[in-house]
């Protein structure tokens, strides 16, 4: 339970936790915008979106090698959720057999309660499951201040009702079902595992013949082993398999199984560990194998991937410049001999503060930089800047290659070097 309330913690916290005045996680599809944890990302940043998803690929692929299906168990959103919901059921209608009782009982007052009771619980909690949803994409406190004045957009109605929808049916009713047959990770996570795979299983050499008995009797006398074959680490199973038949796909690993067997072999003064996580290897052999090729082959692309993508992150420009040649005219010839070529500077200011800008001609002295307004933007603001650049008209002919360089002032380590040709006329000088 620790991990589903740390999980659920994060889940519904986050998106009201802000960070340099943004959101600590939103995805701002109709800004282009994503904030995560105080940095912005742009649609020209998508590439940390790519190396954040292998990221998570190999995560699941390494995790899942060393020590099997620890995603589902623990992790998996159904499985977080249907625990929530399992929980509020054993609150309101009591455990298994109070339930199964009850199911069984006419209908009357009290059972119309408490079935209502149950429902309103799960409605509630799925519906704030699915505001706080849409509240990774849009802004949540004003999504709750539209949501009090009754203001929701229909996009942000819709997919509020859809995914508190979704988890009212899934952790509500379908349970194990998505598990057993909708979800394909249980398909190849299984392929990646091997002798050497933490799993949960059932120690047969120790367990069997199974069959009932006091706590007083000797069971060694009776030739049985420690399993009592109480069935409850079949009663407990999320997907109702047996782990005394062996590893079976259908097997989220939640450890339900290996509780309560535990508790079990407490009361009759047994040793733990009838069923537990260990390995196939380790149940014939004793003996497990922790470092192999499978491994260190997920760790080391695994760490490639994280190096690269934090020396990214760490290491992008905060600022991008594009230079768009007027159309209107090629160039323009002024009094004075000079020429004189026009320009708009697109600049994004991807930082959260505002920034002033210098910008000068790395490669030529002659080009004299006329812009239309100070090179000045807010935080976060895209603006294009009219810039006109003038060359003596004996600087050459033709297409004169320079380089610009954009700078912010209070920050040199903050600069973009810009490729510019300025265009002259024909005749004996430099060709393209």
């Amino acid at each position: 339970m620790i991990a589903v309330w740390v999980l659920l913690g994060l889940y519904y916290v986050l998106p009201w936790i802000n960070i340099n005045g943004n959101q600590s996680v939103l995805f701002d599809l109709p800004a282009r915008k994503f904030y995560i944890f105080g940095m912005t990302f742009w649609p020209q940043d998508f590439v940390f979106l790519a190396l954040l998803l292998i990221t998570a690929g190999l995560t699941l692929f390494f995790v899942t090698a060393l020590a099997g299906r620890l995603w589902c168990g623990y992790a998996c959103p159904q499985t977080v959720w249907t625990e929530v919901f399992v929980r509020i059921e054993r609150w309101v209608e009591g455990d298994r057999a109070k339930r199964m009782k009850l199911d069984k009982a006419p209908w009357n007052a009290r059972k119309i309660f408490l079935k209502s009771s149950k429902q309103a619980l799960w409605i509630l909690f799925a519906l704030w499951t699915g505001f706080t949803f849409v509240g990774f994409f849009s802004p949540i406190r004003e999504l709750a201040v539209n949501l009090v004045n009754f203001s929701l957009g229909p996009w942000e109605t819709f997919w509020s009702l859809f995914y508190s929808f979704a988890t009212y049916g899934n952790a509500g009713f379908l349970r194990e079902q998505v598990c057993k047959y909708m979800c394909p990770y249980a398909r190849f996570q299984s392929a990646m595992f091997d002798k050497d795979t933490l799993i949960i299983s059932y120690d047969a050499d120790r367990g069997e013949p199974r069959g009932g008995r006091r706590k007083k009797d000797d069971a060694k006398a009776k030739g049985l082993g420690d399993c009592i074959n109480c069935t409850l680490c079949v009663q407990v199973c999320p997907t109702g398999i047996d782990i005394r038949d062996g590893l079976q796909y259908e097997c989220i690993a939640c450890a339900a199984c290996i509780d309560v067997c535990d508790q079990v072999m407490d009361k009759m003064d047994y040793p733990r560990g009838l069923v537990r996580y260990t390995t196939e290897h380790s149940l014939k052999h004793k003996t497990g194998h922790v470092v192999r090729p499978r491994i260190i082959i997920y760790g080391l692309l695994l760490l490639a991937i994280i190096s690269g993508t934090l020396y990214g992150m760490t290491t992008r420009v905060p600022l991008k410049a594009d230079l768009i040649r007027d159309r209107n005219a090629l160039y323009r010839e002024l009094p004075g001999g000079m020429i004189e070529n026009v320009y708009t500077l697109k600049i994004t200011n991807m930082d959260d503060v505002p920034r002033a800008y210098r910008l000068s001609v790395i490669d030529n002295d002659e080009v004299e930089i006329d812009l239309g307004q100070p090179l000045e933007l807010a935080g976060e603001e895209v603006a294009g800047i009219i810039v006109r650049m003038r060359v003596p008209g004996s600087a050459g002919r033709g297409v004169q290659r320079l380089t610009l360089e954009l700078q912010a002032k209070d920050d040199p380590a903050i600069r973009k070097e810009i490729p510019a040709q300025i265009l002259m006329p024909m005749g004996q000088g430099s060709q393209p």
